[in-house]
Order: C-alpha cells, then sequence, then structure tokens
C-alpha cells in the first residue's frame, strides 16, 4: 500500500468516527419511521438555535470529506491498480 491509499483511508476512517458523533449529537425530531409513513406529527421546523445551524454545517461538510476519502479511494484503486498492490510485481 502506498501513501496516497494509506493516506486516504486514515482520512476515511477518521472523518467516519466523527460524523458518525457529530450525527449522535443532533437533537431527535419525531418518531423515526412512524414519521416516514404518516404516524407522527411534528410541531415546527423552525426556530432552530445557531449552534444547531453550525452543527448542521459541520456535519455537512465533514460529510462531504467523507464522501470525497470515498470517491478518492475508488479513484485510485480503479484506475491506478499498481497503487493497491501489496507488493506483488510481475517479473517478466
Amino acid at each position: 500500500m502506498t501513501w496516497p491509499i494509506l493516506s486516504a483511508s486514515i482520512l476515511l476512517v477518521l472523518t467516519s468516527l466523527v460524523l458518525a458523533a457529530l450525527i449522535l449529537f443532533h437533537k431527535s425530531r419525531g418518531g423515526g419511521l412512524s414519521d416516514l409513513f404518516g404516524g407522527g406529527m411534528s410541531t415546527s421546523m423552525g426556530g432552530t438555535s445557531s449552534a444547531e445551524r453550525n452543527l448542521d454545517r459541520l456535519t455537512v461538510i465533514v460529510g462531504l470529506i467523507w464522501l470525497a476519502c470515498i470517491i478518492g479511494l475508488l479513484v485510485l484503486y480503479r484506475y491506478f491498480p499498481d497503487l493497491g498492490a501489496l507488493g506483488t510485481q510481475a517479473n517478466g
């Protein structure tokens, strides 16, 4: 494994942990799957505090970094397959 794949993999793991923590920090609004089918009636979505808006922005930013890591690893493995080789070289 080379440094681009290793660094992207480490960044992916770190952003995965941070993203999971940020999602858990959000205030729950509703009854989960019952809201999907019309079972729950939420009051109003307005009136969010600035802390919640900042948490939303931070979650979106970390989510975009997470997505960029996945796409970057896909590109590295797809178009540069020699980078992912674990020391196996074809002698020929």
